[in-house]
């Protein structure tokens, strides 16, 4: 199965599903900045931010949403998630003065396909699409939420929300 999302109003579709609440997540496996693996914390709560690039707008922008907010949740973490090379997401965060979240790739891994999204098709194929999945401590989903359109950011306060 597919989901669709947008690009510039035009359809794109994903190569699957965004795990769907209550489900069990799949396993997350990454390359964080300084290049080791990046896995999910047991015992703590996740919140997955999931972009195309660090390099466009409004990925920057939910990456720094998520930073200012990370602060303020307990026992959570929040990895911000793409296809960008770690270089990339280690010089964005330096930059920008990130350290409230940890950016981590897909590059090496089965990532996208695994949360069903990665881009099949239209300009940013094999880019991840703008979504945000929420873990509780177990790894059960609490939240998924797959943007409509790629340039618009996702539901911020949804996702918090879900973390009760």
């Amino acid at each position: 199965m597919t989901m669709t999302t947008a690009l510039g109003g035009t359809p794109c579709t994903t190569v699957g599903d965004l795990p769907a609440v209550g489900a069990t997540a799949p396993e997350v496996r990454l390359v964080g900045s300084d290049m080791s693996e990046v896995t999910r914390t047991p015992g703590r709560r996740t919140v997955l931010n999931i972009f195309p690039s660090v390099d466009t707008g409004v990925c920057a922008a939910s990456v720094r949403e998520f930073n200012a907010r990370a602060a303020g949740l307990a026992d959570t973490e929040v990895v911000c998630v793409s296809q960008d090379l770690p270089f990339a997401l280690r010089r964005f965060c330096g930059a920008e003065g990130i350290e409230a979240v940890t950016v981590a790739s897909g590059f090496r891994s089965t990532f996208g396909d695994d949360y069903g999204v990665r881009l099949a098709d239209g300009g940013f194929a094999g880019l991840l699409a703008r979504s945000v999945v929420v873990l509780d401590a177990d790894g059960t989903v609490l939240h998924s939420q797959l943007v409509p359109e790629i340039g618009q950011e996702p539901d911020y306060d949804a996702a918090v929300a879900a973390l009760g």
